[in-house]
């Protein structure tokens, strides 16, 4: 029988105290029942600070005191909020109003390295955690161990009964093409979306979860935090994502089976982990971003495991479709147990033939609520239930989802629509590239509407090799990018989950073509 998400890691925690549920540099080893008996110690200990508040901060970094923090608010009642602290000060500040928070729960530690501005009052976890007494931590042990859910909930400070209905969390979109949206996600979805996955990939006690993800996204909340917890797994948590060489031996030490990532991260980790490191895996799966052929081949051949693609967003909890061990290439896996997909014309709305594709729309257990305090965005996303996802799609006759692009990934050059990603394949491949080092923008054309511009990160000396072989490719030409419209960085812009900052991009592709606005276009 479902249960709210804090029962139900109380249910799993008492059923099995001594395995591993959640480690990282500071806490090696932290089992089921030590963490609901610390979840409830800390829980006691906030409950003056977050009285008659529904919405509470947390500022951490993915680490056993974030998962604590969290579930000690899912416990007392309260809708834990996890920021983005790579957001601006402006950005974090908005969704901080949006929620209403009074509070925000974060680390001394952490605030010293990444030197942000917390929007509102900051509340310190050592400090909350300081100096236990005997007689309180005897207390929430006991409480703990024995005490009936009603109880335990009432003697954190919990007002009202728990429902799967309830408010779970807000999880604030990437904003990877626009200001971030407060989606919100109920109990039911969250625990939908974890029993999904678990049906797909059937976990077990001697599975461990490597925990790079941050918990402001959704696939680190949902994959790293709320599925281990409830199924019993060990998570073994880094706070950074990035750092290749401690995250190879956190997955060396505690001998990870799953490593959920983004392409981005798999890039690092090919560069600075052993292959060692990674021979425990049974699983790498990866999402965020498509999983290029070539990286997904050079990770293989380096540590014996071949990544996989999924596919989900923040508003469906977020997973909706994914590979299992035995992958389709090129696919983003078969939508998971309980999903109903429809692929319909982006315009007319009318479904489209199998196999061609179109705008994908879902419906399922874990479609969010809506967005928080945006009745007008909710009425755009969902139409009688199903959310219109904005990527293009196409479904196989074996039932596996293949997606071609985002709506907003298209160019409108001289009426015929552009695939942006279709190129970028195929700049890649012309140029060898095992990494992603080429992304293509559309900007305004007077002439054609819109023309194209392409980021790259290689020497100049190779672009015009890759100009000359892209005919070569099967690209129409009117998909060609001229040698001229080729801008060198010397990295991609990225947000914190690894997905690339489309918005910042766009930004400066728009200002590099608005001096050119009273020129004549090239061809594109």
């Amino acid at each position: 029988m479902m249960k709210p998400l804090h029962r139900a890691f109380v249910s799993r925690a008492r059923r099995c105290p001594l395995r591993l549920a959640w480690a990282d540099a500071r806490v090696p080893r932290l089992c089921f029942g030590a963490a609901l008996a610390k979840t409830v110690f800390l829980a006691r200990r906030l409950r003056s600070h977050w009285a008659g508040q529904e919405m509470v901060g947390i500022l951490l970094p993915p680490s056993v005191a974030a998962a604590l923090a969290n579930f000690a608010a899912m416990l007392m009642g309260k809708i834990p909020v996890n920021l983005n602290y790579t957001l601006s000060e402006e950005l974090l500040a908005a969704c901080a109003r949006r929620c209403r928070l009074e509070t925000v729960l974060t680390s001394r530690v952490f605030l010293d390295r990444i030197k942000v501005k917390i929007p509102t009052r900051a509340l310190l976890v050592e400090e909350m955690a300081a100096r236990p007494r005997l007689g309180e931590t005897l207390l929430a042990m006991a409480l703990a161990w024995l005490a009936p859910a009603g109880r335990l909930e009432r003697a954190v400070g919990r007002l009202q009964p728990a429902s799967l209905d309830d408010l779970a969390t807000v999880i604030f979109s990437s904003g990877s093409t626009g200001d971030p949206k407060g989606v919100m996600l109920t109990h039911s979805n969250l625990v939908s979306n974890a029993e999904q996955l678990d049906q797909t990939y059937h976990f077990g006690p001697q599975d461990r979860f490597l925990g790079v993800l941050p918990f402001f996204h959704s696939f680190g909340f949902t994959a790293t935090l709320i599925t281990p917890a409830l199924f019993g797994v060990g998570v073994a948590y880094h706070p950074n994502p990035l750092d290749a060489k401690p995250i190879g031996s956190l997955a060396r030490r505690y001998r990870a089976t799953y490593l959920m990532a983004t392409p981005t991260f798999l890039q690092l980790y090919l560069r600075g982990c052993e292959p060692a490191d990674f021979a425990s895996l049974r699983l790498v799966m990866v999402g965020a971003e498509k999983l290029p052929e070539r990286l997904a081949t050079a990770f293989e051949q380096k540590f014996g495991i071949r990544p996989v693609e999924g596919y989900g967003c923040t508003e469906c909890s977020p997973v909706i479709a994914a590979n299992t061990r035995q992958a389709l290439q090129g696919s983003v896996g078969r939508p998971l147990p309980g999903m109903s997909v429809r692929i319909v014309h982006p315009e007319t709305g009318a479904p489209v033939p199998p196999g061609e594709p179109g705008l994908l729309m879902v419906q399922g257990p874990n479609v969010m609520r809506g967005y928080l305090g945006q009745p007008e965005k909710t009425a755009e996303a969902l139409r009688n239930g199903w959310y219109v996802t904005g990527d293009i799609a196409s479904l196989d006759a074996d039932g596996f989802l293949h997606i071609t692009d985002r709506l907003s990934r298209f160019s409108k050059i001289g009426g015929e629509m552009v695939p942006h990603v279709q190129i970028e394949e195929k700049l890649h491949e012309a140029a060898g590239a095992t990494e992603i080092a080429f992304v293509v923008c559309g900007v305004p054309d007077p002439k054609k509407g819109e023309r194209l511009l392409v980021f790259h990160t290689l020497p100049e000396d190779r672009i015009a090799e890759v100009v000359q072989r892209l005919p070569l490719m099967g690209l129409p030409n009117l998909w060609i990018p001229r040698r001229n419209q080729f801008v060198r960085l010397e990295t991609f812009p990225r947000l914190a989950s690894g997905k690339t900052d489309w918005r910042t991009l766009r930004e400066m592709a728009l200002g590099l073509a608005a001096p050119k606005a009273d020129e004549a276009p090239d061809e594109a």
